[in-house]
């Protein structure tokens, strides 16, 4: 199936409301903690733009382990057809970070420090944000074929 301008529009503007979400989970209720999502236990700064990008890079570079591991699996020449360690290292990787992005805002709202509402948004941003990334790599993903 090829993808495409409604495709890219489409994506293009989930991505955008997904990260109207994460920045409006921190704005609304005057508490940017929920933008530490990512960034590991970083204090909160006095320049909210560096909690921000670190905020907006963790679902950005969620799929990167997964998508440089990716292509050490085995080649045509290789007699095993499943995934390799270094393949499953990178979905390990992967997963580590997606999981702490989605958990983080549920930590913070139960020790109290955030509001669940903001939670809520966070975590439903963070989602839209790394759908997207995945939807896109998926409707453009270029099989290789031979003859």
């Amino acid at each position: 199936m090829a993808a495409g301008l409604k495709t890219v529009i489409l994506l293009s503007f989930v991505l955008a409301v997904g990260f109207l979400l994460i920045i409006l989970s921190c704005a609304l209720w005057a508490n940017w903690l929920p933008l530490l999502v990512g960034a590991y236990g970083l204090r909160v700064l006095s320049a909210g733009i560096l909690i921000q990008v670190l905020s907006a890079l963790t679902f950005v570079l969620a799929p990167l382990p997964n998508a440089l591991f990716a292509h050490c699996g085995g080649d045509e020449f290789s007699s095993s057809e499943g995934a390799t360690g270094p393949v499953d290292l990178g979905r390990f990787l992967t997963s580590i970070v997606v999981v702490t992005g989605f958990a983080l805002p549920v930590v913070l709202t139960h020790s109290e420090v955030v509001k669940p509402g903001a939670c809520v948004m966070s975590i439903i941003g963070g989602g839209l944000v790394y759908g997207t990334i995945l939807a896109y790599s998926a409707a453009f993903r270029q099989e290789d074929e031979y003859d």
